[in-house]
């Protein structure tokens, strides 16, 4: 009985230790001898509020070097932990950067909304009292990129992530074709112009101004009504689209995919047997993330 209360707090004290590592790896000069997930959080004076976020840190990682990083967004009626505790990244990345098909990064997986969707703000785009695009640009992307010693540059940075997330990805590298290398979106929400908004159940919900901005941020519309300039820096940044065939958003991916080859852009496209589900879009990191890691450094 002894030995066996002795063998479970020395494992207490070993996972202890483990979260403790991982908790000030930013700090710690010894590399990671197991990759780890991380909540930190970061105080926004442009949203007025704190803001907390994950991120995935491989095993290695240590300060001592630079890495190049992954930004992972989350869908509508969801929030920063959704890729660890539904997605189940750090499953998928442990397996593709032990294999090689990824270089080691940091994944980033911050917070754009909340579930109750109707009384908190959501969304990657400015709105009123929610200038989010602002924030994920001017303060959370640099905070961290120097508080975990990662991207750096265009050629250090991807973008990636699901259904509003997804929409987030393409709109953010069509608007900010300097900061990424690649974005890849799954199942993405492109747009809100042929589509029935959401049923609004509760009086001045915030539903409404999400809805809103997705249609003024029309990641189609970007395209119809981009000059030719605007061409040529799309064709800087390596597109892929990612939806299952059973996906209600399927139509807007495919028409992406269609404006993009009629102005010269070239862009990776797959339908693969699914729907919109995490079943799916954790399959789609097994793919995403080695399409990230090869255009890292180019």
């Amino acid at each position: 009985m002894k030995k066996s209360v002795l063998s479970l707090c020395a494992a207490i004290i070993a996972a202890a230790a483990v979260t403790l590592s991982c908790r000030t790896a930013n700090a710690a000069a010894e590399p990671l001898s197991e990759s780890c997930i991380v909540t930190d959080s970061l105080q926004s004076r442009l949203l007025g509020c704190t803001q907390k976020f994950n991120l995935y840190l491989p095993q290695g990682y240590t300060p001592a070097k630079k890495y190049p990083v992954i930004y992972l967004l989350h869908g509508l009626w969801g929030s920063y932990p959704d890729w660890d505790s539904k997605g189940r990244v750090k499953v998928a990345a442990d397996i593709i950067m032990a294999e090689g098909s990824c270089l080691p990064a940091v994944i980033v997986m911050p917070n754009a909304g909340d579930p109750d969707v109707h009384h908190y703000q959501s969304g990657y785009f400015n709105v009123e009292g929610w200038p989010y695009e602002d924030f994920f640009f001017k303060e959370l992307l640099p905070a961290v990129e120097k508080r975990y010693h990662c991207g750096g540059s265009k050629a250090r940075r991807a973008v990636m992530g699901l259904s509003m997330g997804g929409g987030g990805t393409i709109v953010y590298a069509q608007r900010h074709t300097d900061i990424f290398s690649s974005a890849y979106g799954m199942s993405s929400w492109l747009d809100n112009n042929n589509r029935t908004p959401h049923t609004y159940e509760i009086p001045d919900s915030k539903l409404k101004l999400t809805d809103l901005a997705v249609q003024e941020h029309s990641a189609l519309d970007f395209v119809r009504n981009a000059d030719d300039a605007t061409v040529a820096k799309l064709k800087e940044v390596h597109w892929f689209l990612d939806c299952g065939d059973d996906d209600y958003l399927l139509l807007q991916s495919l028409e992406l995919h269609k404006l993009y080859r009629e102005k010269g852009i070239k862009s990776e496209l797959r339908v693969r047997d699914g729907a919109h589900n995490w079943e799916y879009w954790h399959t789609a990191l097994y793919t995403a993330l080695p399409f990230a890691s090869r255009y890292f450094g180019r």
